[in-house]
């Protein structure tokens, strides 16, 4: 029923799918709990790769639909979707605009010059950086407003691309990961992700509820206080199934947030999302990001080590991508920090 629903929905071609699901064969063994799996979403082709080239496929095809001719999206000055929506424009042949906030407190000089901030401008964006407390959305509506004036057709596109157009691609996703669990013979227990603008996880929630799959979703927070995201994860939940026309009914145990990985801020590192980075990277050659997927990494490793079970069904970790930005948090990963 879903991919029924799915393909009669506008999609334009962008990534490489679908992403391979691993055995973490390493990282199970050191850690002595559940096998661990990934779902490789690090690895979706356009732009370096990311979670964010999934949404774009269905925001970009409805900005073609439209005959836009310019699409506007905003983020911090490492937006992953930043990065990603600028390669997609480029790739569609359309202009993008990026309004980039300077919201992350304590960076090195490298924090605004490389990473995903270098390869926006090599795909050609035309970057705006904002400071912090600058409304992005106010921001994107005055530059659009510009355009409309000069005949042009512009396209706004949420932070994190995340509407209920967006929410879909974690809603295929969902459907994409229950086949390859079948396929490798397991039964996890749950996917643990990161959870930002929130459209992954709604969609994932959204896409294993319809696909009638016991796995549970469970968000790391990287950003907001736990009832703040769970009540935005319930607003794209219900946005995207009224979309799709499919009523659903999710109570409470669907919506899991684990907030206690933020640390002081966004984008902020933490002494446990360091450990992760590095883990990973020294154990299964994967390279995990600072904001998003080493934060997420860190709940992983709390969960699994306060409640290890030999016996425990398998972990599905999605990797959102982002390693990039691992090279504007210099001071955090450079040659200094290893001494």
């Amino acid at each position: 029923m879903l991919d029924e629903f799915l393909a009669q929905l506008r999609k334009t071609p962008l990534g490489a799918f679908p992403t391979r699901l691993e055995f973490l064969e390493r990282l199970s063994r050191r850690l002595g709990g559940p096998d661990i799996w990934i779902k490789r979403d690090d690895c979706t082709g356009l732009g370096g790769g990311g979670n964010k080239v999934r949404k774009l496929e269905y925001l970009l095809a409805d900005a073609r639909a439209q005959d836009c001719d310019t699409v506007i999206t905003a983020g911090a000055i490492q937006s992953n979707h930043a990065r990603l929506t600028a390669a997609a424009a480029a790739k569609c042949g359309l202009e993008c605009i990026l309004v980039l906030t300077d919201s992350v407190e304590g960076r090195s000089r490298a924090y605004k010059t490389s990473g995903n901030a270098l390869l926006d401008r090599l795909f050609g964006a035309e970057v705006h950086v904002v400071p912090g407390d600058t409304n992005s959305m106010e921001k994107m509506q005055e530059i659009a407003a510009k355009l409309r004036g000069a005949k042009r057709r512009p396209y706004v596109i949420p932070i994190g691309g995340s509407n209920a157009i967006g929410t879909l691609g974690y809603v295929a996703a969902a459907g994409e990961l229950v086949a390859q669990c079948g396929n490798a013979g397991i039964s996890p227990a749950c996917v643990m992700l990161p959870t930002g603008s929130g459209a992954t996880q709604a969609g994932m929630v959204l896409g294993l509820a319809l696909s009638r799959s016991s796995i549970r979703t469970v968000g790391f927070s990287v950003g907001r206080r736990q009832s703040d995201q769970i009540a935005r994860l319930r607003t794209l939940v219900d946005a995207t199934s009224s979309l799709l026309r499919i009523p659903i009914a999710l109570d409470a145990s669907n919506l899991v947030v684990d907030d206690r990985q933020v640390g002081l801020a966004y984008g902020i590192p933490t002494t446990r999302m360091v450990e992760a980075v590095r883990l990973l990277a020294e154990e299964e050659g994967l390279l995990l990001d600072p904001v998003y997927s080493g934060k997420a990494m860190a709940g992983l490793l709390a969960a699994v080590r306060d409640e290890r079970n030999e016996k425990a069904r398998p972990i599905v970790f999605l990797h959102t991508g982002g390693s990039p930005s691992l090279f504007a948090y210099d001071d955090i990963f450079g040659e200094e920090s290893w001494s």
